[in-house]
């Protein structure tokens, strides 16, 4: 049969059915957006209150397709993380009948305890690991606690960990992307595991 001459369509990837790849590869797609930058300061400014979708993924997704840019990126997340959890210190302080109540619920004495006794500590821990931030920002908001202790603390907590993420992506680049794409599920995997680990370990503090 004669050659007609023309070349083949590249194949069109087949969706992943993994819900969790699925949004994965949205959030990837932040990476060549040229609201990007501006996406990520957004995620990263609710997550300090809303927590709706974590900024450490889009922050990844941008610094693994611009190394270079890596820390600046870095430096974009812990600005308006900080500003986030200015503003959710403020809807704990003013808003917590309308609004703060509706996000995180009732606050456990636990939480009260733990925050009373060493406000700078939890939330510099509250910052750095995978914990829902929000918990502490409008908590801090609701006690009339410090303003300054949030602010230094959570600078401390968010740069350390975001900065962290930024030299691992500035030092290996596409190396960690495609580690990831290879070992996606067993990524998510060591992720939830770490999570949880550091829930059990909050819990069993408050319980002392």
């Amino acid at each position: 049969m004669a050659d007609s001459g023309q070349e083949l369509a590249p194949a069109v990837p087949v969706p992943s059915r993994n819900p969790l790849k699925r949004l994965y590869h949205w959030i990837l797609s932040w990476a060549n957006h040229p609201w990007g930058t501006v996406a990520l300061a957004v995620f990263s400014f609710l997550d300090s209150f809303v927590f709706p979708i974590p900024p450490l993924f889009l922050q990844v997704a941008l610094s693994l397709e611009r190394p270079k840019r890596s820390f600046w990126y870095a430096f974009v997340d812990t600005t308006a993380s900080v500003l986030g959890a200015i503003a959710g210190y403020w809807i704990g302080y003013a808003l917590w009948n309308s609004v703060g109540v509706r996000i995180i619920g009732p606050i456990s004495p636990d939480v009260e305890k733990m925050l009373r006794e060493n406000a700078f500590l939890w939330t510099l821990v509250y910052s750095f690991v995978p914990l829902p931030f929000k918990l502490i920002t409008l908590s801090s908001g609701f006690f009339h606690l410090n303003l300054v202790t949030l602010l230094v603390a959570s600078t401390l907590g968010r740069s350390a960990r975001f900065f962290a993420l930024a030299v691992l992506c500035y030092v290996y680049g596409p190396r960690a992307r495609g580690f990831i794409e290879r070992h996606f599920n067993g990524v998510c995997l060591a992720i939830g595991v770490l999570i949880a680990v550091a829930l059990v370990v909050v819990k069993v503090i408050l319980k002392r």
